[in-house]
């Protein structure tokens, strides 16, 4: 298992893809929390914890559209399906390769709140406002809170392009289908405000991931969100695994 995991962590940087998905995701990232804190003169995270999860539907199908269409294309996933590891360590192998290099960017993007640290520790300095809404700075709590949520929310959606990567050999389907799923995942809350029915309600707000994230937006750590967020990412990777079961039986 941590071989095949150390063999996708290098694929990331062997090929292009690795390097443009970080550059990309700091670039909107800095891009973000310039427009949605310095620019406005705010402490405010919120905003910009919701874009970026908004950008995952682009970002995170980078990372995960090669992970099992690419061996499929390039006639190397019978050397898996051989190899001495079981199916779940092998797409688990996979499946944390790509969680690591989304939490190890999601990590660095933290630099981008140094700024907003430093100008509350000028104006405290100063003991003025120094043009900013609150002298007491950001919130760390807050930003902890934002962060524990995009790293689950990532995860699920992580789990999604795992498993359609796994049904077909071309990437670019499987990079347009996760961008599907993920959006419908995202918007699907918003039908919320047109349907009248409590119980059909009930299972749309099920699927949305916008819905549980609400709580770790204001700092509070949701127990009931960190379930369901594990639930989604483990039914994807059983799917997963049991698609290549049934290959490698088949």
């Amino acid at each position: 298992m941590f071989a095949i995991y150390k063999k996708e962590m290098r694929s990331y940087f062997i090929n292009a893809i690795g390097y443009v998905y970080i550059a990309v995701f700091l670039a909107i990232s800095a891009f973000v929390c310039c427009f949605t804190t310095l620019q406005m003169q705010s402490y405010e995270v919120s905003l910009y914890f919701t874009i970026m999860i908004c950008a995952l539907v682009v970002l995170i199908p980078l990372l995960t559209m090669k992970l099992f269409s690419e061996e499929r294309k390039l006639r190397t996933e019978q050397l898996l399906l051989t190899a001495p590891v079981t199916i779940t360590g092998m797409v688990m192998a996979k499946f944390l390769a790509a969680f690591t290099m989304f939490a190890g960017t999601v990590l660095v993007s933290c630099i981008n709140f140094y700024p907003l640290y430093k100008l509350a520790d000028e104006a405290r300095a100063a003991d003025e406002y120094a043009e900013i809404t609150s002298k007491l700075g950001p919130n760390t709590a807050i930003i902890v809170g934002n962060l524990v949520g995009v790293l689950l929310i990532g995860m699920a959606f992580i789990s999604v392009g795992v498993f359609i990567s796994a049904l077909t050999e071309n990437q670019l389907v499987a990079a347009v289908s996760t961008m599907a799923i993920i959006l419908a995942m995202i918007l699907v809350g918003a039908l919320n405000s047109i349907i009248d029915n409590y119980v059909v309600r009930f299972i749309i707000s099920w699927f949305s991931v916008l819905d549980r994230f609400a709580n770790f937006g204001y700092g509070i750590f949701d127990f009931n969100a960190l379930v369901y967020y594990l639930s989604i990412s483990a039914v994807f990777v059983f799917l997963t695994i049991r698609v290549y079961e049934k290959r490698r039986w088949g």
